[in-house]
């Protein structure tokens, strides 16, 4: 995620470069790890007869090993092959910059499935040390990293939903059903197969914090642009925005759902979706103004930094707001509900489900 964050940070601030770049390294040497990690898992397991792992494996292809180390290679396997998918993509269609390009989507898919594998191995971890009811202390260690890897994909979720949740769509009901097509899923998963009360929010802190500190590192080193045309002057690398108050619908979450844990799942699914979306968007939409406005302007909150890129006559630079018509405000607030109902009803049935993981 640092190298992903730098990646993008390095296209708005230098532009398109080899790519050999020490962003790029950083994402790809990750799915080298991951890959080699996975290898030695399944590798150990399958030809070690005494291998611990061996009676709480899975066995595909003829191999054995951890359910998590499979998809984790799988997911190593992505990110390397969209490595050379990349160049190509820029060879035949020039310096395309979007974040949603198929080579990008597919590094995402890799980066998403390493955390996933890492996920599936350290809950295993815990559900089988439950079972032989462990220290609190062994028991603290691994929901802490649950927790972390957590945050990770939250967000990676958030990288990929960047460019339709910059600052001047934060008005619009179309923002909140972009940001319901991943968080409340996230959120409830992470609660539900933990069983940790607080798990929500710390996972949303985990994100915030992380967010935050690439917000306030990237700027501290020079950069300056290698492309034309240079709509706006970089004399530093330009961070990403200011993360998402998606703490404070997770901490809400995190009390009511200490609170309805008698409650029928859909119900309480109906009630979670209009909590999650009403205080998101209490928290969201002032701020926006906020971020809008010159008390902002400032290296904490990072609304004075522009890509080289940049339209200085556009709406973002401007700071001001996009709007939407009467019509697709209302049908985008109804996806809104009904995209997050929905994943928060299959996260409490998907938690449930990764509470009896062993392998």
């Amino acid at each position: 995620m640092i190298g992903v964050h730098w990646d993008i940070s390095w296209h708005r601030s230098i532009g398109r470069d080899t790519f050999w770049t020490p962003a790029h390294l950083a994402i790809h040497l990750c799915g080298i790890l991951a890959g080699i990690g996975s290898a030695v898992l399944v590798l150990s397991t399958t030809f070690a007869s005494e291998s611990p792992l061996r009676a709480v494996s899975v066995r595909i292809w003829g191999f054995r090993g951890p359910l998590g180390a499979f998809i984790m290679a799988w997911g190593g396997i992505a990110m390397i092959t969209s490595a050379p998918f990349d160049n190509w993509w820029h060879d035949a269609y020039g310096l395309d910059v979007k974040i949603l390009s198929p080579p990008h989507v597919l590094l995402a898919a890799g980066i998403g499935a390493v955390t996933v594998g890492a996920l599936y191995l350290i809950l295993g971890c815990m559900n089988r040390a439950d079972a032989l009811n462990p220290s609190e202390e062994g028991r603290g260690k691994l929901l802490a990293l649950w927790l972390y890897v957590g945050g990770m994909l939250l967000v990676t979720v958030g990288i990929l939903e960047m460019e339709l949740t910059a600052r001047t769509v934060m008005h619009t009901a179309y923002f909140y059903r972009v940001v319901a097509t991943g968080a409340p899923l996230i959120l409830t998963v992470n609660a539900r197969a933990s069983r940790y009360r607080w798990a929500a929010t710390t996972v949303a802190g985990v994100y915030t914090l992380f967010v935050l500190l690439m917000s306030w590192i990237l700027p501290l080193f020079p950069a300056e642009p290698k492309l034309g045309p240079v709509l706006m002057p970089v004399t530093q690398f330009v961070p990403p925005e200011f993360p998402l108050l998606l703490i404070v619908p997770a901490f809400a979450l995190d009390l009511l759902w200490q609170r309805t844990a008698n409650w029928g799942p859909w119900k309480r699914s109906l009630v979670s979706a209009v909590v999650f979306l009403g205080t998101f968007a209490a928290a969201q939409w002032p701020f926006a103004t906020f971020l809008n406005s010159p008390a902002a302007r400032n290296w904490f909150f990072g609304t004075k930094y522009f890509g080289y890129n940049t339209n200085p006559l556009s709406r973002y630079a401007q700071y001001q707001f996009a709007y939407e018509p009467a019509a697709n405000r209302w049908r985008e607030l109804v996806l809104a509900v009904a995209i997050t109902l929905v994943s928060i009803r299959l996260g409490f049935a998907y938690g449930d489900r990764l509470r009896r993981i062993r392998r």
